[in-house]
């Protein structure tokens, strides 16, 4: 059986045209036109990948998005609008959507979105030997979290999987490119501060104070790195 993606749109077209394509390419499809519905779906079907519109009747889409983080920080949600200003991109991702694309787009360029966003979660690429101790900081590799003073940050998913990737080369600079490519696993089609803004709320959960960041650094006009202390 092929993996699940719940489509959830009000307009019957952009789902149907969806729908076609994601089960050419061999995925199953359920969907949903409200956000009521969407949440009875995934409740449901339990999907592998939610592709989630935000101007949604009965609770839009940013609620559905947060509900479903209360209890689900791994299933990757990918946002769907047409509007484009930076607030819904930077709000969609700091209540836990993995990924932001805007209507009008290219269905090869989504299917791209989509299969790069099913192999992150499925690959799960994390070195087992990275575990740190440093200024109370734990990356416990066996529960994908983090622990900050013995408490527990709970990362997401993605967040988990950038501090592990940047842990692994202490004092390397990555670019904002290389860590899409690495840690997104993919050329991102769209704007870089989806980085910034994972980066802002890693730091929010794993710095005393995220302002003066101790483990998460950033060199200016280059990227980010990981620092021992």
């Amino acid at each position: 059986m092929g993996k699940t993606v719940l489509v959830v749109d009000d307009e019957k077209n952009i789902v149907d045209i969806l729908s076609f394509n994601l089960v050419r390419e061999g995925f199953e499809v359920v969907t949903a036109y409200d956000g009521e519905a969407a949440l009875e779906q995934y409740a449901r079907h339990h999907p592998d990948l939610i592709l989630l519109d935000i101007m949604l009747p009965l609770l839009d889409g940013f609620e559905v998005c947060r509900r479903i983080r209360t209890s689900d920080n791994t299933t990757p949600i990918i946002m769907l609008t047409a509007r484009e200003e930076e607030t819904d991109m930077v709000f969609g991702l700091d209540i836990g959507a993995d990924d932001y694309i805007t209507k009008p787009f290219s269905l090869r360029a989504l299917q791209a979105r989509i299969k790069a966003n099913i192999r992150r979660h499925d690959a799960q690429i994390i070195d087992e030997n990275v575990e740190e101790h440093t200024s109370g900081l734990l990356i416990d590799t066996e529960r994908f979290d983090a622990y900050v003073n013995g408490t527990a940050a709970e990362l997401t998913q993605r967040e988990f999987e950038l501090i592990s990737f940047l842990a692994a080369s202490p004092e390397k600079v990555f670019s904002r490119e290389e860590l899409l490519s690495n840690v997104w696993m993919y050329d991102y089609f769209g704007d870089l501060r989806a980085v910034d803004v994972a980066i802002r709320r890693l730091r929010e959960k794993i710095e005393e104070d995220p302002s003066q960041p101790k483990h998460i650094m950033t060199k200016r006009g280059v990227g980010y790195y990981y620092r021992n202390e």
